[in-house]
């Protein structure tokens, strides 16, 4: 499969993706009141087809950079909207990026709490803005 330079099905569901969930900041279930009930989560991911990639984005967030600024430069998809896929309901999403996402407490861009996880697409750094 090639590059989705703007495909908001990177992370949609029917992927046939393979993988588990990774660890970054925001895997602590520290906010357990907002990841219960939510039925839709307004999500941002940075998406990039190789481990190498991903890590250079998470070591620009680790410094502090923005999240949409770091989805800007690194993302492979989404990439002008700094990696917003917007409103999305649950079981809408690829299962695997769906149990990352769900499980996030919601952060800012400025100041990201943020997961990963790996699907067919390719490698995803996940935050969460808001969920209802």
């Amino acid at each position: 499969m090639g590059k989705s330079k703007q495909d908001t099905k990177a992370a949609d569901k029917g992927s046939g993706s393979k993988g588990g969930k990774g660890k970054g900041k925001g895997d602590d279930d520290k906010d357990t009141k907002s990841s219960k009930g939510a039925q839709s989560i307004n999500v941002r991911h940075i998406l990039c087809e190789k481990h190498s990639k991903k890590e250079e984005a998470l070591a620009k967030l680790r410094d502090g950079a923005k999240f949409d600024e770091v989805a800007r430069e690194f993302s492979e998809d989404k990439a002008r909207q700094g990696g917003a896929l917007g409103w999305k309901t649950k079981g809408s999403l690829d299962p695997q990026f769906e149990a990352v996402a769900y499980g996030l407490e919601t952060s800012t861009t400025g100041n990201p709490k943020y997961g990963e996880t790996k699907t067919g697409f390719g490698y995803h750094i996940i935050m969460v803005e808001g969920r209802k």
